[in-house]
């Protein structure tokens, strides 16, 4: 009797061996956040005393957005904040040439995961060059999935009428809505090539995604904070390890009146059953509902705790065979709704796995 697991669904044979963990290449993340009022990510100035946010124009309407350079520096400044040295700046001796960071992958988790392009001038006996690591994290701009409404805040400020002075009147914009983003982590990249003499050892590779994880499930943006405090955490999420590169739920996950689309997620978990290596769902419980086949809506009725832990150990084998198995059976996604935290528990476990 051979050790291939057949799919109940369809009869597709997927050999133990092609799922296992150590084949996986990246793993990607996309993920919802609900911002109730915010300003999130200025632009330049369309008027004098407007505050302008971003935003890019499809299909004639506008949809505000956080830029992809924001993020990274919103998830740079959060592994400063669990307490990893970061690389700091370096002045180009290049004229007109852009600062760079230290460009030690070795030493600072930021040139290793976020990467680096440097320059260094011509001398003598060397031509100048170039020193560039590309970016182990790829990462989408946070695009709200509801257009501008022209909502603006009105301000002023009173600081110069004590001098005589006449009061400063401006207006910021404004909007609520959900963002949608995606985030993909090259783990075959972690920890060597570009920039290493030594290729870090599998536990230092462990531990420093593992503190990206933490980083991305307590995403923050330090911009625009101090009037319109947001919080950009994920509150929905789908995640996979995959033995391709290719982040597949990028443009997957829809939302309509805080209802998910299940139909669509479990049409990409099927269509890339054979390249997913193990798949994860995660949901904050009230703020986002998912629709089942039937057209009914469903809430994400996690179990209390102690339910949960007296259930885990007998759930964990039939998770398993859910992963390898259930891909191509009808309702993968509302049975494996968890959440946020038990999700990224869950990719934690993952990042252990890959690199033991």
């Amino acid at each position: 009797m051979n050790n291939d697991k057949v799919s109940q669904e369809n009869n597709i044979s997927i050999k133990d061996e092609d799922k296992s963990i150590k084949s996986t290449k990246i793993l990607t993340l996309t993920y919802l956040i609900k911002a109730s009022f915010t300003s999130l990510n200025g632009s330049d100035k369309e008027a004098d005393n407007m505050s302008n946010i971003k935003k890019i124009t499809m299909e004639k309407e506008q949809f505000p957005y956080a830029s992809p350079q924001a993020l990274r520096r919103g998830i740079r400044n959060q592994l400063g904040v669990l307490g990893e040295k970061l690389s700091e700046g370096v002045e180009t001796t290049i004229a007109k040439g852009a600062a760079s960071t230290q460009r030690r992958p070795e030493e600072y988790i930021d040139d290793d995961l976020f990467g680096y392009m440097g320059t260094e001038e011509a001398s003598e006996n060397a031509k100048g060059r170039s020193i560039i690591r590309a970016s182990i994290i790829r990462i989408t701009p946070l695009v709200a999935l509801s257009k501008y409404e022209g909502d603006l805040d009105f301000g002023t400020n009173f600081m110069s009428v004590k001098t005589g002075g006449n009061p400063n009147i401006f207006e910021t914009e404004i909007h609520s809505g959900i963002y949608r983003g995606t985030i993909l982590i090259e783990l075959d990249r972690v920890g060597r090539g570009d920039g290493f003499k030594k290729e870090l050892d599998n536990k230092e590779k462990a531990r420093r995604v593992k503190v990206l994880l933490v980083a991305i499930k307590n995403l923050w943006m330090p911009g625009r904070q101090t009037r319109f405090l947001t919080d950009i955490s994920p509150k929905f999420m789908i995640a996979a390890m995959l033995k391709t590169k290719n982040p597949i739920f990028l443009e997957s996950v829809l939302v309509e009146d805080n209802v998910i689309n299940s139909d669509i997620l479990e049409e990409t978990i099927k269509d890339f059953k054979n390249e997913i290596v193990s798949c994860v769902i995660g949901m904050r419980r009230g703020i986002f509902t998912i629709e089942t086949k039937d057209n009914d809506t469903k809430d994400n009725d996690t179990k209390d705790n102690d339910t949960k832990d007296n259930d885990t150990k007998d759930n964990e084998a039939k998770k398993n065979e859910t992963i390898e198995q259930g891909m191509n059976s009808t309702g993968y996604v509302l049975q494996n709704i968890r959440t946020i935290g038990d999700a990224f528990e869950e990719m934690t476990r993952w990042t252990d796995d890959y690199y033991t």
